[in-house]
């Protein structure tokens, strides 16, 4: 199979040596978010989906953020590995996407069809799985690098205070992104005979 789409999935990896080196301009990064947000889709078009990107002064404020947080919890004679990736792998980057999902819309969706109450939160982290994946495809056919991560709910309270974030809003997931330092390592697959099966 040879659909640009298919190339695109193949060509997506994760990177963790990042530089700041623009590749692109601000207002594209901006513009390819904006299309995803609009176009990924979701439950009963709830639209839940939030994004926040941070570029320039803004990622680096976001990475010794997560460090300050993370000393707080992880012991001092720990510390510095954890520093050394977050430093090379994150803060050395161009920007960042955190992805949120709005908790209000989710809740409203299960006040209004309570039949499917206990799925709105799954449909609603499907949609955003979705949205990660669309965007950071995307920014591979940019030529950027990027990954993601999980530091909440380390970082979660103090996200939300340092850039006034609605309090429904949850977070979900960092993607730090940048210009690529290095080249990812090999893909292993498990095999793909034991993952799918065709029924005709």
């Amino acid at each position: 199979m040879t659909t640009a789409f298919i190339d695109a999935l193949k060509n997506r990896r994760t990177y963790y040596a990042l530089k700041k080196e623009p590749l692109s301009s601000d207002e594209q990064i901006r513009e390819l978010v904006e299309q995803a947000v609009l176009h990924v889709p979701s439950s009963f078009n709830s639209q839940s989906a939030r994004v926040v990107i941070l570029l320039g002064p803004q990622h680096d404020r976001l990475w010794n953020l997560t460090k300050a947080e993370l000393q707080k919890i992880v012991p001092p004679e720990n510390f510095a590995p954890t520093e050394e990736k977050i430093n090379n792998a994150f803060l050395s980057g161009y920007g960042t996407i955190l992805y949120f999902e709005d908790m209000q819309v989710v809740e409203g969706l299960q006040q209004q069809f309570p039949t499917y109450r206990d799925n709105f939160p799954l449909w609603s982290l499907q949609s955003s799985g979705m949205l990660q994946l669309a965007i950071w495809t995307a920014l591979e056919l940019q030529g950027w690098g990027a990954s993601l991560q999980h530091y909440n709910p380390v970082i979660d309270d103090a996200v939300k205070a340092a850039w006034e974030i609605p309090s429904s809003w949850k977070l979900i997931a960092q993607m730090p992104f940048g210009k690529p330092a290095a080249q990812p390592g090999a893909k292993e697959f498990q095999s793909v005979s034991e993952r799918v099966k065709l029924f005709t």
